[in-house]
């Protein structure tokens, strides 16, 4: 890895937190959904998993989003960044550890004991996804700590790299091979769960270590409550500042085709009937291919610009929205995973570095990343939300074409409408995306006109 020489041991010590936090991005975000799907069929109201985990993702999503602006502001004392990071930390690894005693619960005796693992499920799943965010938050405020402004699109995109290559492979991998040698699934859930709390502490104590704050000012008497005061002074500073602005806000469109085909897919797939192993190996390919795309989105972003190179990735989310329409059979879902690898690690690499570049006082880095983290994390309620939402909607009109209910509803039936349902939530998300893009092609350049900041 003669590529990581040019990098300083602080900025490897943070790239590290993309490694050992990518296995939550994958074991939890991409296999839990699979567990629950199967824990779901057991209960009450089988009607659809996948409405029922959006709405869970929404949730988490929106505990985070509301609080991350007043999280980033304490981030900014002095001291208190590694703190509040360290405390997320254990929030979400605790929670992971929990979710690796689920499968070893009895959940298919009766329909109350389904519907309590599945809610324990959701639980800690929400609870190590708020803990995973909120973390990231003190994270990307990192970067403006231990690297400078012309070196931050190289550090930030080879961290996502290192994650692809790391803690989203390894983990991975480790489990289709104890599914392959034939250790029964519950039990690789249980491991594989418990592996990934354990991989996430232990390659997070190079960031714990050796990347320390340099931005913030010291506490005073009283800073707490003039800083949740100066949020709202913030508000109207981002709200002035046109280019930051408008970047924000076709931020929170298009970066929500990227966060609902990750959070949705193996949740689709398998709403489709498509083989759960197959799926797990597709994504095994994505995470392989994500460092070499991410190394491309690198140079090229050096040579062409980071806004174009996010700009490409926004157009191959939009066809990625078509093409899962269309989808019905496992070679397409390889077909989607490969094009989620050309760009999921780049546009959302670069967007951060950006973002970094744009922020006018560093010693509020964590302040301006918190609102950079809200408009992140309610892009990830709409998708998922209306991905249910939609889907739901469907599968009801459906019934009633039929004549049918949930209750008057065979087993098969259901499954043929919700697998008949669940593009059209998918498809739903390119109208977000289009949004994003109409501000991020259009409006943004005119923003930037004559404003010395580059990105």
């Amino acid at each position: 890895m003669g590529f990581l020489k040019k990098f300083t041991k602080q900025e490897l010590s943070w790239m590290m937190y993309d490694w050992a936090n990518s296995a939550h991005s994958v074991i939890v975000v991409t296999i839990l959904p699979i567990f629950f799907d199967s824990v779901a069929e057991y209960t009450a109201d089988s009607v659809s998993s996948m409405s029922t985990w959006g709405y869970a993702t929404s949730i988490a999503m929106a505990i985070v989003a509301l609080s991350a602006p007043f999280l980033g502001v304490f981030g900014d004392i002095r001291g208190m960044r590694k703190k509040l990071f360290t405390a997320f930390l254990a929030l979400g690894v605790l929670s992971v550890a929990g979710l690796a005693f689920t499968p070893g619960m009895d959940f298919t005796s009766s329909t109350d004991a389904a519907g309590r693992v599945a809610a324990i499920v959701l639980v800690l799943y929400i609870l190590s996804t708020i803990g995973f965010d909120a973390s990231c938050i003190y994270y990307d405020a990192f970067l403006t700590d231990i690297t400078t402004e012309d070196r931050m699109d190289a550090v930030s995109t080879m961290g996502y790299g290192l994650g692809y290559i790391g803690g989203s492979t390894i983990p991975l991998l480790i489990f289709l091979i104890m599914n392959a040698v034939g250790i029964p699934m519950l039990t690789c859930l249980g491991v594989i769960f418990a592996i990934t709390a354990v991989w996430w502490l232990v390659f997070s104590l190079p960031l714990l270590k050796n990347c320390q704050q340099t931005s913030g000012k010291p506490y005073e008497k009283g800073d707490i409550g003039r800083n949740i005061k100066g949020v709202f002074a913030t508000i109207r500073e981002i709200g002035a500042d046109k280019p930051m602005l408008v970047y924000i806000i076709s931020y929170f469109f298009y970066i929500d085709g990227v966060h609902t085909i990750i959070s949705m897919a193996t949740s689709y797939g398998t709403n489709l009937g498509l083989d759960s192993a197959g799926m797990l190996l597709a994504l095994l390919l994505v995470q392989v291919l994500g460092l070499p795309f991410c190394l491309l989105y690198m140079k090229l972003a050096s040579r062409f610009g980071a806004r174009r190179m996010v700009g490409v990735g926004i157009c191959v989310y939009m066809f990625i929205c078509i093409f899962a329409f269309f989808m019905n059979s496992l070679w397409q879902f390889w077909m989607l995973a490969v094009l989620c690898a050309t760009s999921q690690g780049g546009i959302q690499a670069l967007s951060r570095s950006m973002f970094g570049k744009l922020i006018p006082d560093r010693d509020r880095s964590g302040e301006f990343f918190g609102f950079f983290d809200i408009f992140g994390k309610f892009s990830s309620i709409l998708g998922p939300t209306l991905v249910g939402a939609v889907s739901a909607l469907a599968a009801s009109r459906m019934l009633a074409d039929q004549g049918l209910t949930a209750a008057t509803a065979t087993a098969e039936q259901v499954d043929a409408i919700n697998k008949a349902a669940g593009p059209y939530g998918i498809l739903s998300v390119i109208i977000i995306i289009i949004a994003g893009a109409l501000l991020y092609f259009f409006v943004l350049p005119r923003t930037l006109h004559g404003d010395e900041r580059k990105i």
